[in-house]
């Protein structure tokens, strides 16, 4: 896992993001910096984010919470697909989580949270709204 200070080190918080009502869009990290296939986690205003870069370059944020343990892992978890859709497993009780709607296809009680991402001028930018 990359740590959020190497990540965000070189990117100032920008209060003065386009927004979409209270939501913000809030520079994470550049795509450089993470590696296809594996989480690092971010800190945006206290609250802790998992960021996946996928090998096409596809960007996809979620809470770092895992909604099953309540421990903040999933940063740590496997990248895969089920039916072509990108998911991230749990590291701890391995629930699976579809990375682009947050629905749980090992427990349809539990759902993640997830957050509109973008890629722009090689930022990774994260839309915000807590």
């Amino acid at each position: 896992m990359t740590a959020v200070d190497d990540l965000t080190a070189a990117l100032p918080h920008t209060d003065g993001a386009p927004t979409t009502g209270t939501a913000r869009w809030v520079p994470l990290c550049t795509l450089a910096a993470l590696e296809p296939e594996w989480g690092a986690g971010a800190l945006v205003d206290g609250h802790q984010l998992a960021v996946f870069r996928l090998r096409d370059d596809r960007v996809f944020v979620t809470d770092n919470i895992d909604p099953d343990t309540g421990s903040a892992v999933l940063a740590r978890g496997i990248c895969g697909d089920k039916a072509g859709r990108p998911t991230i497993a749990s590291p701890l009780l391995k629930a699976v989580f579809d990375l682009e709607d947050g629905r749980c296809y090992t427990n349809t009680d539990l759902q993640l949270r997830t957050y509109p991402a973008r890629t722009v001028n090689g930022t990774v930018e994260v839309l915000f709204d807590r």
